[in-house]
């Protein structure tokens, strides 16, 4: 039978309808899938959710007391202009930081230039440490030569000495045997600290994290991913390494020394507290490593009001804004906030709000004790 010609069209329309329906719902459909698939493909990394807790939120972008940052570099600070160095102490007055603590003040002449240039264009607010060159070091008197050397430079305004990881992982005698931390050859060195009055900020190792498999159980995964020259050789071990800290520490009872980032232990804070007991002569601080303590906030409070004569402020790196999680972590009670380097923590920091006689310890007591030439003017109190 043959329809009619108005029953064609209608059909023809009906045909073509239902294919443009068709077409349009299969590319909405592929539309849709694409941020899906995107979503499972997405590396770790580039996740970043927003967090929903609603909380309680105190921004502190000024310490509550005057503080000393007793871990700084400021390497090229003899190259900078009276201006440059005059914003960096107005980024400092915003903060209420005093004192800055310039461990990378170097030797000889390279010292006594950072030294002149922070007391022309910033008189009081400075103090640089000095280093030890190991270019001799095999050389039969280098550990009287250069304790010898520390004695000039502590004459020419250094306040402390400050000993770079390299010491015990990258330096090496002619024969290829390792420098080792408490290597006796040093022993002169950490005798004329003591004599001198001076403390050593000594920095050993890395977190112990760097020594392990760098797989899905790994904590410090992704710093090793964006750092991939961290990773460790196992030999010498972690254990190894600080172990030669510690003894060194031990064996100079009366040098100060600060173990530098915790002594790579706010992971493991009764162990350190363990430590602190065993050697009086021992102190820390908190440079790069507020984030371990922000994320245990109950058993940190406990740590430093117990240890709070023993505990300095340390930031590590210069960045103004960072110091901020400090004090929020410090002087709040504030839950679930975000670090402010992912590598290094990708989880929430819990504020400490710790009372006002622990913070003034950890604030600028404790440096004032142990670091030879800060102006006690600058602090309430003091």
């Amino acid at each position: 039978m043959t329809l009619p010609t108005s029953s064609l069209r209608r059909s023809r329309k009906t045909s073509v309808f239902l294919f443009a329906a068709t077409f349009a719902l299969a590319v909405l459909a592929a539309t849709a899938l694409v941020p899906s698939a995107q979503a499972q493909e997405m590396q770790w990394e580039d996740y970043a959710p927003r967090s929903t807790l609603v909380v309680e939120k105190h921004e502190v972008t000024r310490a509550k007391f005057p503080f000393v940052d007793a871990h700084a570099h400021q390497w090229g600070i003899a190259e900078m202009s009276g201006e440059e160095i005059a914003a960096m102490v107005a980024d400092m007055d915003a903060m209420n930081m005093a004192v800055m603590v310039n461990l990378s003040g170097g030797t000889g002449e390279e010292l006594q230039a950072k030294i002149a240039a922070t007391d022309l264009h910033a008189p009081g607010r400075f103090v640089h440490y000095a280093n030890i060159d190991f270019e001799t070091l095999d050389d039969p008197d280098f550990g009287e030569k250069a304790a010898a050397q520390l004695e000039e430079d502590v004459r020419q305004g250094a306040k402390g000495l400050k000993i770079y990881k390299n010491l015990g992982m990258d330096i090496f005698y002619e024969d290829g045997s390792r420098l080792k931390t408490d290597d006796p050859k040093l022993d002169p060195i950490w005798q004329k600290a003591g004599e001198l009055g001076i403390p050593v900020l000594i920095h050993t190792a890395d977190p112990a994290p760097f020594w392990e498999p760098q797989d899905r159980f790994n904590e410090r995964w992704f710093e090793l991913k964006e750092r991939p020259r961290r990773k460790r050789d196992p030999i010498p071990s972690w254990e190894t390494l600080m172990a030669e800290h510690w003894n060194l520490i031990a064996r100079h009872s009366n040098t100060i020394f600060l173990s530098a980032h915790l002594g790579w232990l706010g992971n493991d804070l009764g162990r350190l507290g363990g430590l602190l007991d065993k050697m009086p002569n021992m102190y820390t601080e908190l440079g790069a490593v507020i984030a371990e303590l922000g994320r245990q906030p109950r058993a940190a409070k406990a740590f430093l009001t117990k240890y709070q004569d023993r505990v300095l402020m340390g930031k590590d790196s210069w960045e103004p804004s960072e110091y901020y999680v400090y004090f929020r972590i410090f002087e709040t009670a504030d839950e679930y906030f975000p670090y402010y380097r992912k590598r290094h923590a990708f989880w929430s920091m819990y504020g400490m709000d710790l009372p006002d006689e622990v913070l003034r310890k950890i604030y600028y007591e404790n440096a004032l004790k142990i670091i030879p030439g800060i102006d006690p003017t600058l602090f309430p109190d003091s």
